[in-house]
């Protein structure tokens, strides 16, 4: 197998697995997987090339990017490793078109960077920016905190550059601004988790970067209190950018660079608002009275600073890391519920870590309905971890009960199969895996990653 890789790619990119290679973020929940070869190829015709091996000789394909995702669906099953980390161009940016054209390696924050330099505008903010590559991004269709205004990575994908089975590189849409020529095959790439496809690389839409920005930390007394807040900032007649919730003890494991003082109990709001200098001001002053227009807030601190603001997203963004520091390991669920069931997900969220024995937090993307419901524990106990893995499975019912869905941004992957089949119709659970046998006629595209 090696040496027929090598003649494809490189002698000096195939390699045996390492252990980075067979796990991703979620390592701590005892998730490794096999494979028998890491493959890395250069560039798109190579990925095709590869791909039209494995089809040939029946051998499995699990497309990685940065290894960042929090389902499994980077965790091989046996078979060939399709590592696209070499896949770093900037193929094109045209600022005046307001676009980008990038390869599936290029990481989340080089695409951020890029625009910025142009005075354009990628608002797509998933966690791990640094390291999460776009076309992982695209494959899992992930979101951040925001998603509230400006939608999540499907929002901003124009077009794909793919490789299909057995082995075909296809262009799906492009720099073109509207295509309803036929099926929407970018919406149905963009999220299916490398199942259907290996995305080599993406035209991207860019905005005008906004000219100022602010942001609102509000301390709630109760998540009861927060809920009403969120409540009257929704309904304000403004979109704010983010409405971002952390409950208390989501707040103590990172209350080191705490925006502002939480008491024991208490429940913190992050908002944000952007647009022109006089949008901005108006649109801030409304959002301010909003959240604190009721009973239960504690305090507000406002943050109009550059420098200020960056300092508060950068806590928010490691609020994970955070929380996994409390005891090793967290077993963290990325439900979405209607924004109106959003507090009762929160209190049950408690009630489930009290049932299991387990402690438990949740922080997320509140404006839109997405929490991160989450368990301590500590990684190296098999015992705690099967409690957390019983909490989940009340998650996901919870998640259904209140009309909602078991995944709002890190997808299926292998942690979550199954759970279609709970939340979907059977008539559309045959509908996906139809989709799965006409694209993947042997299975062999990330086999085992989002099964229904």
């Amino acid at each position: 197998m090696r040496h027929e890789l090598q003649a494809i790619v490189g002698i000096d990119h195939v390699r045996a697995p390492g252990a980075a290679d067979l796990a991703d973020a979620t390592e701590w929940s005892g998730l490794r997987g096999r494979a028998d070869a890491v493959v890395l190829p250069g560039s798109p015709e190579e990925v095709a090339a590869v791909v039209a091996w494995c089809y040939e000789h029946d051998v499995p394909i699990t497309p990685r990017g940065g290894g960042t995702g929090w389902a499994g669906g980077a965790v091989p099953d046996g078979g060939v490793v399709l590592g696209l980390e070499r896949l770093t161009r900037v193929r094109r940016v045209d600022p005046a078109w307001w676009r980008m054209e990038v390869d599936a390696g290029v990481t989340t924050a080089t695409v951020a960077r890029r625009a910025r330099e142009e005075g354009l505008y990628y608002p797509v903010d998933p966690g791990a920016a640094e390291s999460s590559h776009i076309g992982g991004n695209l494959a899992t269709n992930a979101g951040g905190p925001h998603a509230l205004k400006h939608g999540v990575t499907r929002s901003w994908a124009m077009g794909l550059d793919v490789v299909l089975a057995p082995g075909e590189r296809v262009r799906l849409g492009g720099p073109v601004r509207k295509d309803v020529a036929g099926y929407d095959l970018v919406s149905l790439l963009v999220g299916s988790e490398g199942t259907l496809g290996v995305i080599c690389g993406a035209w991207l839409r860019l905005v005008p970067a906004p000219e100022a920005s602010s942001s609102i930390a509000v301390a709630c007394e109760s998540a009861k209190a927060a809920a009403a807040a969120m409540e009257r900032a929704l309904t304000c007649g403004i979109v704010p950018a983010a409405l971002e919730y952390l409950d208390d003890g989501a707040v103590a494991a990172a209350s080191a660079g705490a925006p502002l003082f939480v008491p024991p109990g208490g429940v913190l709001l992050l908002a944000d608002v952007e647009g022109d200098p006089v949008q901005v001001a108006r649109d801030h002053d409304t959002l301010r009275e909003a959240l604190e227009g009721g009973d239960g807030v504690l305090a507000v601190a406002e943050f109009a600073a550059r420098t200020d603001r960056e300092t508060l997203w950068r806590w928010r963004d490691g609020i994970g890391l955070a929380v996994i520091a409390q005891r090793g390991g967290k077993l963290s669920e990325d439900l979405a519920v209607p924004v109106d069931r959003l507090a009762e997900a929160i209190d049950e969220t408690q009630v489930i870590g009290v049932r299991h024995g387990l402690d438990a937090c949740s922080w997320g993307h509140a404006g839109d309905g997405n929490l991160h419901s989450t368990f301590l524990l500590d990684a190296a106990d098999p015992a705690q971890r099967a409690k957390a893995d019983a909490a989940a499975q009340d998650l996901f019912a919870l998640a259904r009960r209140l009309g909602g869905t078991v995944s709002g941004e890190h997808g299926i992957g292998r942690l979550k199969a199954g759970q279609l089949r709970e939340q979907w119709a059977p008539a559309a659970v045959a509908a996906h895996e139809a989709v799965k046998r006409a694209l993947d006629p042997k299975g062999l595209l990330n086999p085992g990653v989002k099964r229904p």
